[in-house]
């Protein structure tokens, strides 16, 4: 069994510390425990590091050959997909930012920016005064239906056409555990 010394300390930055009276004071940052997690293994940053730098070059990448190839953009992408997986294609505001796990502002501001292209328009609840649903327009299913060919190809060539079967499976097994984690986190 290997042990996980903290050896692998990254000194405090600038914006950890601050200069008073010729003397270092550290700040509170508010997000800091009193007691010092174990710090990540060599191994453990390397796939820490992977991870990250994989999901923001995979969704720059999506999201850049959307829009370029369909005129979406990935927000965009997103919403409408939300909404054709639903039987009658809309979603409650409320339900359609957990769904796609957006704050309720930021899913604000991108559904006016919808409505305005005609990709989906806002329906108020007759039950629900205070609610109102998002539905998927004929202009935004033809959005969707002309880019989704598009992008199941262009997420095969990037993303399943580079692993085999077992692969496939591991990426399967592992991106499941983290979701549980998260999951259960938020709960």
């Amino acid at each position: 069994m290997t042990s996980r010394r903290n050896t692998h300390r990254v000194a405090p930055g600038p914006e950890d510390r601050r200069v008073h009276d010729a003397s270092i004071v550290p700040i509170d940052l508010g997000c800091m425990s009193e007691q010092t997690p174990p710090w990540l293994t060599p191994d453990e940053q390397r796939a820490w590091r992977s991870l990250i730098r994989l999901h923001q070059k995979l969704g720059a990448t999506m999201s850049r050959d959307l829009q370029t190839h369909c005129k979406l953009s990935g927000a965009d992408f997103q919403i409408l997909v939300a909404l054709t997986d639903t039987p009658d294609n809309r979603l409650r505001f409320q339900d359609l930012a957990k769904t796609i796990d957006w704050e309720q502002s930021r899913l604000s501001h991108q559904v006016a920016r919808m409505i305005k292209r005609g990709l989906v328009a806002r329906e108020e609840c007759a039950d629900d005064g205070r609610a109102a649903f998002v539905r998927i327009t004929p202009a935004g299913s033809e959005a969707i239906q002309a880019a989704a060919p598009h992008h199941v190809s262009t997420v095969r060539r990037l993303v399943i056409d580079a692993l085999d079967p077992d692969d496939l499976a591991t990426l399967a097994r592992i991106s499941n555990l983290i979701l549980d984690q998260l999951d259960s986190a938020q709960a």
